[in-house]
């Protein structure tokens, strides 16, 4: 900030001079402090420069300041999503922007580790110079884990100096381009104290390291919370509890596949809100169009209290408080998880980023301000676009029926992957299967068991995991995807084995993104060609194209499909290496391999 500008500031915030942009007579939802009072806002050059004091009530026509009336409208800080994988939106940087920031969400902390698992480092340069151009602020977390796990083939391997070449990476703005660590999944690493993972941790030494700790409970706990500061995968109230009693902050997930906000409601509370957060982690545009991004974890908080909580909302007071705990929890809360003193609040000093809403409660957005600017359709069109990265990474041969046999190996009970409703961890099931004449293990639709199996598709090795899950409710139909978390190699689940090799091919074929195919024929497909995670079109195409897709089968089956091949995620999943079992409330420190299916088995 030069000097001139603070001068500038000065005097508007005393009221000698007149401000960029005044706010008038507006409620002004403080999360500091948990009150609603009226009164005006002052911003000079992108920042708040007064609040609730009289600022000008005679501004001459021409003056240049541009006035809104607040009349009836609440003014609420700019919400903050603390964990996302933009490519799981299936959209560019650019085109999240469009999708989210009329939503009321104007900072994200992005981790690129999808992309990056398919191209390695050209991908995070790609979302670092994005996020230069972008009108939200896309803070760039480094990812620590592609591969998350050494048992599976990734495009890319990043290492420790990998990771530094973009720690001090040049910025343009008045912000930080890279912020720290991401989600560091690799808690076998730190627990058996990995050298690769130990250089990671003292690269990035007193900087932000997000967390993943799904089902890790008790001394292992303890362990990784030594060196992370959150973690976004709680999906019970105890396990949130426990975090929250061993320092970490939980971000509380509301995406498409994982919905954790019902098993975590009553984590929220006046005392624990300075210690939550919002995230949404992975969510499809055709969701935040119709149901929002954070604004809608907001206003379906709020609704569960009004539900569940009748001692507290029949209560003015208290329910006027735990609204502002709510908000606070998308907002300040988020910002100080971060250390971004520069938001998160309406206050002079903060960034400009303020949501108007006509409604509180239910969080209804009447205009969103970025930096003391009125967000338009128009205000994007400006923005310096940077050509994607990552096409044509779909490399493998053609496949056959044949590439999917499960030999029987005399026995018929087989392990089976367990779909639990709204979430991606699963449950370790044992069926007993039917065999066909030429003694191969068939799936049993009856059963609703279908032939699951995991493609490498970045090397051409020929590696295949082959299982079984039961629990997607799709009958005959075959569903195939090049989002496989995190390596994203192909994964495809159906009943036939030539209608399985019809959904690959086809996805080789158009270089990614989801297909579905019914009775030997295409029935629907996605492209997506940007590293076979994202479209290259505009959101309102994707949603279209989705909406295309989903008179046939829903897509969020195919988001939760992307998730049974992660295995650092409890308890079974496959993936191109075979089967994998990770248990860590049994005190599991990382995956292990159940059944080793890789050609050859010495793949790397």
């Amino acid at each position: 900030m030069s000097i001139e500008d603070k001068e500038q500031r000065i005097d508007v915030a005393l009221g000698n001079k007149l401000a960029d942009l005044v706010i008038k007579n507006v409620t002004i939802l403080n999360v500091a402090t948990g009150s609603m009072d009226k009164g005006d806002i002052a911003i000079k050059n992108g920042k708040i420069v007064g609040t609730y004091d009289d600022y000008h009530s005679d501004i001459p026509n021409d003056s240049g300041v541009e006035v809104i009336d607040g009349t009836g409208l609440t003014a609420a800080p700019g919400f903050i999503d603390t964990h996302i994988h933009i490519e799981s939106t299936l959209l560019t940087p650019y085109e999240f922007d469009r999708c989210a920031l009329p939503l009321g969400t104007t900072t994200v902390m992005c981790d690129p580790h999808e992309i990056a698992n398919v191209i390695g480092k050209p991908g995070i340069k790609y979302f670092l110079d994005a996020a230069e151009n972008t009108l939200m602020d896309i803070f760039v977390q480094l990812s620590p884990c592609v591969p998350a796990t050494k048992m599976e083939t990734s495009g890319a391997v990043l290492k420790a100096n990998d990771l530094l070449e973009f720690k001090n990476y040049p910025s343009m703005r008045d912000r930080p381009r890279v912020f720290g660590l991401a989600e560091f999944m690799d808690i076998g690493g730190i627990a058996g104290k990995d050298p690769d993972a130990m250089a990671k941790l003292e690269g990035f030494e007193g900087e932000h390291v997000g967390g993943h700790a799904p089902n890790v409970r008790g001394k292992l706990l303890n362990t990784v919370a030594n060196f992370i500061c959150d973690c976004h995968e709680s999906t019970s109230h105890d396990e949130g509890w426990e975090k929250l009693q061993k320092g970490l902050r939980v971000l509380i997930r509301e995406g498409t596949a994982a919905k954790n906000l019902a098993a975590l409601f009553n984590l929220i509370t006046n005392y624990t809100a300075p210690r939550l957060g919002f995230c949404s982690d992975d969510r499809k545009p055709t969701d935040m169009r119709r149901e929002g991004h954070i604004d809608h974890l907001i206003r379906t908080a709020i609704k569960m209290a009004i539900d569940q909580k009748p001692e507290i909302m029949n209560d003015p007071d208290k329910r006027r408080e735990f609204v502002a705990a709510v908000y606070r929890i998308a907002t300040l809360s988020a910002a100080e998880g971060y250390g971004l003193e520069d938001r998160g609040l309406i206050a002079p000093g903060r960034r400009a980023d303020i949501v108007l809403l006509s409604d509180v409660e239910s969080c209804k957005i009447a205009s969103v301000i970025k930096d003391g600017k009125v967000i338009t359709e128009e205000s994007f069109k400006n923005r310096k676009i940077i050509d994607p990265v990552g096409y044509d990474s779909v490399h493998l041969k053609e496949i056959t029926a044949a590439d999917f046999a499960v030999k029987g190996k005399g026995k018929t009970t087989v392990d089976v992957i367990g779909l639990i409703p709204n979430e991606i961890v699963t449950k370790h099931l044992h069926e007993t299967m039917p065999l066909n004449g030429k003694n191969e293990i068939q799936p049993d639709p009856a059963r609703d068991i279908l032939k699951i199996a995991v493609l490498e598709r970045h090397h051409n090795t020929g590696n295949i995991g082959r299982s079984f899950v039961q629990g997607f409710g799709v009958g005959g139909l075959t569903l195939a995807s090049t989002i496989g978390h995190d390596s994203h190699n192909i994964t495809v689940v159906g009943a036939k084995d030539e209608d399985m090799a019809i959904a690959v091919n086809k996805l080789r074929e158009i270089q990614g993104g989801f297909v579905v195919v019914k009775d030997g024929k295409v029935a629907a497909e996605v492209p997506l060609p940007v590293a076979g995670l994202m479209s290259d079109q505009p959101y309102e195409t994707v949603i279209k194209q989705l909406d295309e897709f989903s008179k046939v089968v829903s897509p969020k089956l195919l988001l939760l499909m992307s998730f049974l091949s992660l295995s650092v995620i409890p308890n079974l999943k496959v993936n191109d290496w075979g089967l994998m079992k990770f248990d860590p409330a049994n005190g599991d420190t990382g995956p292990h391999m159940i059944e080793d299916q890789r050609v050859p088995k010495l793949a790397p």
